[in-house]
């Protein structure tokens, strides 16, 4: 077959008459530190495709897309990397033995003789992938958020009668939605299903892109701790993604499908969902009760300190670790704005040591509570999450070097209205 089938959170798999590319592979084991698993099962067939498919394409390194636990399964593939600024994922990747191919930005670059993909990098750290399937386009926007990037794609797009769209839509729980007053009160998200035209703004999105189709994507998991299930009712159903959806715009076809790309046919896969699990934190390391040692607050301490973009924004961090708190000061002309954290000890060191702190952020079981006028975007997520742990940019210096040198490193694409 030439064509491509999606399946399970964010994967394509693309075939020339064999298994040639598979996107972002998350196939087993769970992401954020235990708190997410696959929402649907992954057929036989689709995981027999992407162990014999030659290339992996990872667009950034959440681990619902870059997952290690998958990856370490397939040591012999060639492994596909946009052009990201510092080069993280790449090198971590290197050096883990993989056997890595740097995508240079917005080329085309022939996988088999009728499979060629482009990709672009972002100042977030994300990347977009553009497959040239046989003649038809696969726009894989997964969960980069290409404001400019459409002055790139559509002109590409308009070039194809039959083109699909593929990117991350739903009610917002992606995100850090475990938020909390001063009062110790649960702030619940805004938006959601009563307030949120799904099917409408999928479509549309197809139209602005130049898109034929829309395809749900990079959408499909669901909570399984026991201290983040609290977060499944924000989750997407799957059947929302066609709820107030207008015939006028493109249509939106199944979430999990086979397309061939020499006949046209569209054949729906339902698979089907995976049973509903909850899991123990201790399950993955995390005893709420645990404080910090003293070892571990040095290590904290200093993590955010050189952060040096965060002392111009907040006066303090506060973490509460095991009933214990530990403050870091930042700034005391702005004492009275800051960002105060519960979260267990476990997956907190974890986060420190390996610079993943938005895993904590997008895990939802940490608790989160800002003070005075602090707010998460765009003063803290982006610089501590993106441009600090993957762009390597925590300095002042390093972070002026980081949007100087984006137009250099193919990013600037995104970053004008994104920054």
């Amino acid at each position: 077959m030439l064509g491509f089938e999606t399946t399970g959170n964010a994967t394509v798999i693309v075939y020339d008459g064999v298994p040639i590319l598979v996107t972002d592979p998350w196939i087993q084991g769970g992401a954020y530190f235990g708190s997410w698993g696959l929402s649907h099962a992954i057929p036989l067939a689709q995981r027999d495709a992407i162990s014999r498919s030659k290339f992996f394409w990872f667009s950034h390194a959440h681990p619902d897309h870059l997952n290690i636990e998958t990856l370490t399964n397939f040591s012999d593939k060639q492994i596909l990397i946009a052009d990201h600024y510092g080069k993280r994922i790449e090198n971590d990747l290197r050096g883990m033995g993989f056997n890595i191919r740097r995508s240079p930005d917005r080329e085309w670059i022939q996988l088999s003789p009728r499979i060629k993909v482009l990709t672009m990098a972002d100042e977030n750290q994300d990347s977009v992938l553009l497959i040239d399937v046989g003649g038809r386009l696969i726009i894989d926007l997964n969960d980069a958020m290409p404001k400019l990037g459409k002055r790139v794609i559509r002109p590409i797009a308009r070039e194809y009668a039959h083109s699909y769209l593929l990117r991350l839509w739903g009610y917002g729980d992606s995100n850090m939605i475990n938020m909390f007053s001063e009062d110790g009160e649960r702030i619940l998200p805004s938006g959601g299903r009563d307030h949120v035209a799904l099917g409408r703004w999928v479509s549309a999105d197809a139209k602005r892109f130049k898109a034929r189709y829309a395809i749900p994507f990079s959408s499909f998991h669901r909570y399984q701790r026991s201290d983040s299930i609290w977060a499944n009712q924000f989750t997407t159903p799957l059947e929302d993604f066609y709820r107030w959806s207008d015939p006028s715009q493109p249509p939106i076809l199944p979430a999990f499908l086979q397309v061939n790309c020499e006949t046209g046919e569209h054949i729906a896969l339902n698979p089907p969902a995976n049973d509903e699990i909850v899991r123990a934190p201790e399950d993955f390391g995390d005893d709420w009760g645990d404080p910090l040692e003293k070892d571990e607050k040095v290590a904290l301490h200093a993590y955010f300190e050189r952060k040096e973009a965060l002392h111009d924004k907040f006066g303090f961090l506060r973490f509460r670790v095991g009933g214990v708190e530990t403050t870091i000061d930042l700034n005391p002309k702005l004492r009275n704005i800051g960002i105060s954290f519960e979260v267990p000890r476990h997956s907190l060191t974890t986060a420190v040591e390996y610079r993943i702190f938005d895993h904590l952020m997008i895990g939802n079981f940490m608790k989160t509570t800002l003070h005075g006028s602090a707010r998460l975007y765009p003063g803290f997520t982006p610089y501590v999450a993106k441009y600090s742990d993957n762009g390597l940019a925590e300095s002042r210096q390093q972070l002026d070097k980081y949007f100087h040198q984006l137009p250099q490193s193919g990013s600037a694409w995104i970053r004008s209205e994104a920054h």
